[in-house]
């Protein structure tokens, strides 16, 4: 492989795996991203002048756009996706519409080009829907149970790609990770919201009783396993990711308030939203013998990174919740996301 194709690149995950790809490996790069509300260039700002790197905005669901690219690349990494539970029980289409859509189209180019070696999709643990207290943690084989707009989107995303293996042999390698933080996490999800609320002096909102249980993983290791995934994995078949890692959001919030130094007065319980999953959990014993990966960072080490560069990177975070996502910021920030 020599050119790959990133999609959703100036997103969260997307933008911390091609600053892994330019800083350790040797792969030209090109990132297709829409920019919509949680896509940033800024989150690549350091990387634009690199002559391995070149951005072209588009739609993955744009097959005049897609095709082009997928003549002049040998790998897809896909990223793209809209990803967010609270705002697809709100407006569901645009889920269907980027991760359904999108991805088939993208499918169909990568087909048509007919010069790919891997197409990888990377996707998400809630597909598998929720586990009890004393379930064991999600495997690859496990059944699809999805129990949000989102997560559904995103199973019958992962689904065109087993149909696209199956029925043309296109190959495809599902990556589904846990929850991720770290660096450049837009700020409606839990960690950066919890540490910009925070430093704001705002009230912490926590869905239900706070007990809900999620597998926490650094987004730089959850990254370093798409990379193994793209290079080691074998078309066909799917990779859980996790940090081994489950803790309850409660634990996590009052993890960062303890570095920040904030009073536990701060936290604010809500009522909880639709269909919200008690818990996840990732099996990681097939990318760890079959891949040679294992999560790097533990959670002390990670949080402490993450509450730090917030703290450091504050113009990043104030131009996004002072621009056009003020409006969502002011509905939404005193509620739990």
């Amino acid at each position: 492989m020599k050119k790959i194709l990133v999609t959703g690149g100036c997103g969260f995950i997307g933008s911390n795996f091609i600053r892994l790809l330019l800083e350790e490996r040797d792969y030209e790069i090109v990132n297709l991203d829409a920019l919509t509300y949680a896509g940033n260039l800024e989150n690549l700002h350091d990387m634009k002048d690199d002559p391995r790197y070149r951005f072209v905005k588009g739609r993955i669901e744009d097959e005049k756009t897609v095709l082009p690219l997928m003549d002049e690349v040998d790998a897809v990494v896909n990223f793209a996706a809209e990803s967010h539970v609270d705002r697809s029980i709100h407006s569901a289409m645009p889920f269907l519409t980027t991760n359904c859509l999108g991805t088939q189209n993208l499918l169909d180019c990568f087909r048509r080009a007919g010069r790919g070696k891997v197409f990888l999709h990377v996707s998400t643990d809630e597909v598998y829907g929720s586990l009890g207290k004393d379930d064991p943690p999600f495997k690859e084989t496990d059944k699809l149970r999805p129990n949000s707009p989102y997560s559904a989107s995103k199973a019958a995303s992962d689904l065109l790609c087993r149909a696209a293996w199956k029925t043309f042999k296109v190959p495809v390698v599902i990556t589904r990770c846990s929850n991720n933080y770290g660096p450049f996490q837009f700020p409606e999800k839990l960690i950066p919201l919890m540490i910009i609320n925070a430093l704001s002096g705002r009230r912490l909102p926590v869905y239900g009783d706070g007990k809900n249980i999620r597998d926490w993983i650094y987004v730089e290791d959850h990254c370093r396993g798409v990379l193994c995934a793209l290079e080691k994995g074998k078309p066909g078949f799917i990779y859980n990711f996790g940090g081994e890692c489950e803790l309850t959001n409660l634990e996590v919030i009052e993890k960062i308030l303890e570095i920040l130094k904030k009073d536990r007065d701060l936290i604010e319980f809500v009522k909880d939203r639709p269909g919200h999953d008690r818990r996840y959990a990732m099996d990681i014993t097939l990318v760890k013998k079959e891949l040679s990966w294992k999560p790097e960072t533990d959670f002390e080490k990670g949080i402490s990174r993450t509450v730090s560069w917030y703290m450091e990177n504050r113009t990043w975070w104030q131009r996004i919740i002072s621009g056009e996502y003020k409006d969502y910021y002011k509905k939404h920030y005193d509620k739990a996301l």
